[in-house]
């Protein structure tokens, strides 16, 4: 490998990361670049684990679905250990999915039947939270080497980053969204009602509570309405 041309790869890629306007966005960037930069690599997802489900947030290719829903049934697999950290690990390998592999021994063969020769799976983490694990697929034996390992560490290292900027970002943005649009429903209630405003609050508040509705939810609904909806 040109390790300066990828160097220079890896660069425009960290740009681009950060460039996507959605949490969606950077995921699907994220499978894609790794298909672009990691030698042997013919398919990419990135997968989160949720309790004891398994969550595909991006796939480029039903092989990468139907291998995460294999692994979620059977329990095993090295992507769904790196998404769970099984044993501290943070990097799995299988080179030859045809060979009998000890380690996942349910998972192998019908992973060779969906088309896989060989796989990875790196844990995309920060300091502060696990992101999940990329996972890399080739459809031939042995197609992952050394140097892909070193490329696909350095692309989840720094889809780590973008992708906790993008999470971040998203809730930001919503929290501003929900400030402003309580705010709205708050000058409404208290124009409506000659209520101050920490019993617009409140009022907004026990109807969340009492219908089982976020308060967001209510908020806007009194934005559109005027007061608050009828109850079903």
């Amino acid at each position: 490998m040109n390790w300066q041309h990828f160097a220079q790869q890896i660069a425009a890629m960290a740009r681009d990361l950060l460039e996507q306007d959605s949490v969606a966005g950077t995921l699907d960037r994220i499978a894609a670049s790794a298909m672009e930069l990691v030698e042997g690599c013919d398919a990419a997802g990135v997968m989160i684990m949720r309790g004891d489900q398994v969550q595909t947030l991006a796939a480029t290719g039903q092989m990468v679905d139907e291998s995460d829903r294999l692994q979620e049934r059977l329990r095993e697999g090295p992507c769904f250990d790196a998404a769970r950290r099984r044993d501290g690990e943070r990097f799995y390998r299988i080179a030859d999915m045809t060979a009998l592999h000890q380690r996942w021994p349910a998972f192998a063969a019908p992973a060779a039947e969906l088309g896989v020769g060989s796989m990875m799976g790196i844990l995309m983490f920060t300091d502060e939270e696990n992101l999940g694990a990329l996972n890399l697929y080739s459809r031939l034996p042995g197609r992952f080497t050394e140097t892909s390992e070193t490329a696909a560490w350095v692309l989840a290292s720094h889809a780590a980053v973008a992708l906790s900027s993008a999470r971040n970002h998203a809730q930001l943005t919503e929290a501003v969204a929900t400030r402003h649009v309580i705010g709205e429903a708050m000058g409404i209630l208290m124009a409506r009602h000659h209520i101050p405003e920490n019993e617009a609050f409140n009022a907004l508040r026990r109807y969340s509570q009492d219908h089982n509705v976020k308060l967001r939810e209510v908020a806007r609904q009194v934005t559109e309405l005027g007061t608050f909806p009828r109850a079903k």
